[in-house]
C-alpha cells in the first residue's frame, strides 16, 4: 500500500490512471474508500488521487494535537500532489474534504487548476455560528472517546463503508480539522479565479443554502443539484454526479 511520510506521519494514498491530476478529499470521519467509483471513471484520461486524512483510515493517527489542523491537511494535500509529480491538479472533496479544498486554494493557489466543491460549506464569517460548530465538533470527539468506534453509526453511505483503525485519531481530527477558527475561507469565495463547480445532493437540506451562496459569491461557477441523492451525493447517485463533473471537466477544457 502506498503511503507519504509526513514528518513520520503516514498517508494513505491511491492513485489510477494517466493524465492531469484530480485529487479527491473525503468528508470527516469518511475515507479514500468513498471515491473508489470515481478513481474508476475518470482515470481514462486523468490520474485521480484519492487519500485518507489524518487520523482516518489508513494514515497516521499521532497522539499529539499539535499534528491535525486545517494548515497540516492542506500542507498534505501538496506535499502528496508534488510526491506524485504535479504542480497542479483539480481539487476538489465532499463535506470536511470540500472545505479543505477551498482551504487549499487559500494556501496553495498556484496550485489549484479547477475547484470540485460537494456538498459543504464554506465556513462562517460570524463567531456565534462558528462557535456552534466548533461546540458539535467537539460533541462528536466527546462522542468517540467514550465509544470508540461504535459513536459513528448511522450517518450518510461515505461514512458506512468507512474502516477506521484508530479511534483516538477521529477524536483529534474532529477537535483541531473539523473545527474552524477565522473566516477567512467564506471570505475567499469572490477571489477565487480557477473554474469551479458547486455540486450538493437535492436531498441534503443542510448544505443546500450554503451551496447557493458558494455559487452565487464564485465568479462564474457552474452549479449541479443532483436528484434524489442526499450528502454522499456521489454514492447515492454516482452516474448523475460523474456526469455533471465530467461535463464541467470537458467544458472547463480539463
Amino acid at each position: 500500500m502506498p503511503y507519504l511520510d509526513r514528518d513520520g506521519v503516514e498517508i494513505y494514498y491511491e492513485t489510477r490512471g494517466e493524465g492531469p491530476a484530480i485529487l479527491l478529499t473525503h468528508g470527516y470521519s469518511a475515507t479514500a474508500e468513498m471515491w473508489a467509483r470515481q478513481l474508476e471513471v475518470f482515470s481514462d484520461d486523468h490520474t485521480v488521487i484519492s487519500w485518507d486524512m489524518r487520523g482516518h483510515g489508513r494514515s497516521g493517527a499521532p497522539h499529539d494535537a499539535s499534528q491535525y489542523s486545517e494548515a497540516l491537511t492542506t500542507a498534505d494535500m501538496a506535499a502528496l500532489l508534488k510526491h506524485l509529480g504535479f504542480e497542479k491538479a483539480v481539487i476538489g472533496g465532499l463535506s470536511l474534504g470540500g472545505y479543505m479544498s477551498l482551504a487549499f486554494n487559500c494556501d496553495f493557489p498556484e496550485m489549484a487548476e479547477a475547484l470540485l466543491i460537494i456538498d459543504c460549506g464554506p465556513g462562517y464569517k460570524k463567531d456565534a455560528p462558528r462557535n456552534a460548530w466548533n461546540a458539535s465538533a467537539h460533541e462528536r470527539a466527546d462522542d468517540i472517546d467514550a465509544g470508540g468506534l461504535a459513536a459513528l453509526e448511522g450517518g450518510s453511505a461515505e461514512r458506512a463503508i468507512a474502516v477506521h483503525e484508530n479511534p483516538h485519531g477521529l477524536a483529534y481530527a474532529a477537535r483541531y480539522m473539523l473545527t474552524q477558527h477565522t473566516p477567512r475561507v467564506i471570505e475567499s469565495l469572490p477571489d477565487i479565479s480557477v473554474p469551479a463547480i458547486v455540486v450538493v445532493g437535492e436531498e441534503d437540506e443542510p448544505f443546500l443554502a450554503a451551496s447557493d451562496y458558494m455559487a452565487a459569491k464564485i465568479s462564474g461557477a457552474t452549479k449541479a443539484v443532483i436528484p434524489n441523492a442526499g450528502h454522499a451525493v456521489n454514492l447515492d447517485q454516482p452516474d448523475a454526479f460523474n456526469t455533471a463533473i465530467r461535463d464541467f471537466l470537458t467544458t472547463s477544457g480539463l
